[in-house]
């Protein structure tokens, strides 16, 4: 999933954390509510703003980061 026009970083926006289409809502803050136990249905009844394809974007960066992540054996 291409995530770059949903998932947008902004240094005066909340510490310049990853958020949702420019919104203060974070990629953080949705993993978390997933991490919990809340369903996709639960976020977006309580996050009328938010979209099926935002919570997507946010799992697809997370994805992304944790590819990118990896540690050297010497």
């Amino acid at each position: 999933m291409d995530y770059q026009h949903i998932i947008t970083i902004e240094p005066g926006k909340r510490s310049g954390k990853p958020c949702i289409r420019g919104m203060r809502i974070t990629v953080y803050d949705i993993l978390e509510y997933l991490a919990g136990g809340m369903t996709e249905a639960e976020i977006l009844e309580d996050f009328s703003e938010l979209t099926s394809e935002d919570i997507r974007a946010c799992l697809a960066f997370a994805a992304d980061r944790e590819k990118k992540l990896f540690v050297v054996s010497v």
